[in-house]
């Protein structure tokens, strides 16, 4: 076990990352669990918890946190009235599917696997962040049918394999369907709850070799409590100047800086 001088430089990162990680799922939308992801991966690695099941434990420790960010951001703007119940009672039963196959398959992959699957579909999330417009549309409203009984699972299941909540996807989803921006922030958050929930249950039976201190299944219980004390005093924060600022600069930015995390991770897989 890493000695205590090792250990609280760390302590210190997660608990800054967990700040950041909390206020961006507030004011954008894009989950926590896309900076808590690498920034778990690089701490353990640092740490010498390197294995082929690393990831499992980054996305399952991510997901943990994500249920009490996302039921606190939705909390928070569900006191706005910008949340769509409709829409998460439409949508949510398929998510959930979704994100419990999400979880099995995880199980079963490896590390660099999900890596490479991470890094890929990070990729094309912050491109989009960064060339994506608002006032792109499919539809007037959110569609019904076979495209719900299609998406709803897909939305689940990948952002599992992410270890992101529904911000990543189901805002852009909402917004191509007419779902003005904030209001589809302000949902998503229900979405991560709806991903992260039944995903953490599965993960905490899980199975791994070889594992930091403290974890319980695929679950951290150090990096969760660590970052949950952040996240819970800033993802209102954010949901609170998502009402009153224009964070599209700051979401570009966000995206390249995602681009980069995404494309080194790409790289540790392909260097691996």
């Amino acid at each position: 076990m890493p000695d205590i001088m090792t250990l609280l430089p760390q302590a210190g990162l997660l608990l800054a990352i967990g700040a950041l990680a909390g206020a961006l799922a507030g004011l954008l939308g894009v989950g926590g669990g896309i900076v808590l992801v690498p920034a778990f991966f690089y701490t353990f690695s640092a740490l010498g918890y390197d294995s082929l099941q690393l990831m499992q434990i980054c996305l399952a420790t991510s997901l943990a946190t994500i249920v009490v960010t996302s039921l606190r951001s939705l909390n928070a703007h569900h006191r706005k009235g910008a949340v769509e119940w409709p829409i998460l009672r439409r949508w949510g039963p398929g998510i959930a599917v979704g994100a419990v196959v999400g979880m099995v398959v995880a199980t079963q992959l490896r590390s660099d696997v999900l890596q490479a699957l991470f890094g890929g579909i990070g990729v094309v999330i912050g491109l989009y962040m960064v060339f994506g417009r608002t006032d792109w549309r499919l539809g007037t409203q959110m569609p019904g049918g076979i495209f719900r009984i299609v998406l709803s699972p897909l939305i689940g299941f990948l952002s599992v394999l992410m270890g992101i909540g529904g911000g990543s996807f189901g805002v852009p989803t909402m917004t191509l369907f007419g779902v003005p921006i904030h209001r589809a922030v302000a949902t998503a958050s229900g979405y991560g709850v709806i991903i992260a929930l039944p995903a953490v249950i599965g993960f905490l039976f899980a199975d791994v070799a070889v594992a930091p201190p403290l974890t319980v299944g695929t679950v951290n219980l150090a990096a969760f409590g660590l970052v949950v004390c952040m996240t819970l005093i800033t993802a209102p924060w954010g949901a609170a100047l998502a009402h009153r600022m224009n964070p599209k600069p700051l979401k570009r930015a966000f995206g390249v800086f995602l681009i980069v995390i995404a494309l080194n991770m790409l790289r540790t897989v392909i260097n691996g």
